[in-house]
């Protein structure tokens, strides 16, 4: 388990650096890297709407990458969603700015930034099996919960490398090369993918449900309906109830790591005390995840979602509020709470997508449900928020777009019917 553990650690960690860097450079550097003829704002926008791109791909990769795991095994696929992204993310960061090509420099920015989508659509399912198809009876939940630590982890990590970069190199040469270099860092990912490749087996469980299907068949291999079908009609209602769970967590969390940094900056914040601010609800959001989880395990997945949906939901409002008095220490309470929250309602939920659907279709139903989530919610919510902001005048409509969100996730929580609560 503990090299299980550190595979899928790292799996989701580094994966989720890539994808996540991007939104860093989106609201530091890219509007005007790639978008520098419109006005500041207006470059903001297109900057996070390049970065709403790869969510719209990643119900694709969900689809693709749910239907050969379920065929082919989670470790595989696992393996060619990192190196995707990888390669993708590297060559982010050899691409030529729009002083240098003009508009063909964002045109291959949103091309990378869909292949990204693709990969970070398929890599869910396949780490989050990984763990929770080899945890021991009565601590999936705690396993489970190391396929989200990942993302919070990759925060904490992008953050960290480009507090660097910022504080080695001012805004000129920041703008000129410096953005580059957290993303030629990805090297990494395709490392570790190749590392898991040649160390780690596939789960048990999934053996175990090959083996069954060549036993059933006589030995031989025989055609099935793609798991992706299978689980549209056996699983229709937890597929939206998967989508649903996880909207909240989506559209907050990237206002939080995304979102802030660029409202921060843009009111006088410094560029360095808004990621350290950002990095420090990351921390937060790290810790709570594996203890909340652990907790799904002894008290029941469904009690532990529904509390902590609610308490999200209920800091909405908080957060933007003091979000707008421009106070460094009322900036760092303002993520610090939704961190903790998030990092409860975020630990359980591997655990709880196991549960809700069967071993034939769990990788199709986990990355579609997560990507379906993903997509509504947190693709665009940087965009959303800075056009609620730009077109309201007030902070105040981003508070109630999170509100909306998280009643919505609530429902969906409270709908299920968990067959296998521990």
């Amino acid at each position: 388990m503990r090299s299980i553990i550190a595979a899928a650690l790292s799996a989701s960690t580094l994966e989720w650096y890539d994808f996540y860097i991007y939104g860093t450079a989106a609201a530091l550097v890219f509007n005007k890297v790639f978008f520098p003829g419109v006005s500041p704002a207006l470059g903001t926008l297109a900057a996070f709407a390049t970065f709403g791109v790869g969510f719209l791909f990643r119900p694709l990769g969900g689809i693709i990458f749910g239907h050969f795991g379920d065929t082919l095994g989670r470790k595989r696929l696992l393996v060619i969603a990192m190196l995707m992204m990888g390669i993708a993310t590297f060559l982010i960061g050899l691409l030529p700015t729009y002083a240098t090509i003009g508009v063909a420099a964002p045109i291959m920015l949103v091309v990378l930034r869909a292949v990204q989508g693709i990969a970070v659509g398929g890599q869910y399912g396949g780490a989050m099996l990984l763990v929770t198809e080899n945890a021991p009876p009565g601590k999936r939940g705690f396993y489970g919960s190391f396929a989200h630590i990942g993302p919070s982890l990759a925060v904490i990590l992008s953050n960290v490398v480009f507090l660097v970069v910022v504080a080695v190199m001012d805004t000129d040469a920041l703008e000129k090369w410096g953005w580059r270099v957290p993303f030629l860092l990805s090297a990494f990912v395709i490392a570790a993918g190749l590392y898991i490749q040649l160390k780690i087996e596939d789960t048990a469980e999934f053996r175990a449900m090959q083996e069954k299907r060549l036993v059933e068949s006589d030995g031989v291999p025989v055609r099935k309906p793609s798991p992706i079908i299978t689980a549209f009609k056996t699983h229709p209602k937890e597929l939206l109830q998967a989508g649903g769970m996880i909207l909240v967590i989506q559209v907050y969390y990237y206002i939080l790591i995304v979102f802030t940094i660029s409202y921060a900056t843009s009111h006088d914040i410094e560029r360095t005390t808004a990621l350290m601010t950002v990095l420090a609800s990351s921390v937060v959001t790290v810790v709570s995840i594996p203890y909340f989880a652990a907790m799904s395990d002894r008290v029941g997945r469904k009690r532990v979602l529904l509390v902590a949906g609610v308490a999200t939901t209920l800091t909405a409002f908080p957060f933007v509020l003091l979000l707008q008095t421009g106070n460094v220490a009322l900036l760092l309470v303002a993520v610090l709470i939704p961190g903790l929250t998030l990092g409860a309602l975020y630990g359980p939920m591997a655990a709880f997508y196991y549960e809700i659907f069967s071993a034939e279709v769990r990788y199709s139903g986990a990355s579609i449900g997560y990507q379906l989530g993903a997509v509504v919610g947190g693709g665009f919510a940087p965009l959303i928020a800075t056009a609620l902001l730009e077109s309201t005048g007030t902070i105040l409509s981003v508070g109630l777009y999170v509100t909306v969100a998280g009643v919505l996730s609530v429902w969906a929580i409270a709908s299920t019917n968990s067959k296998v609560d521990q």
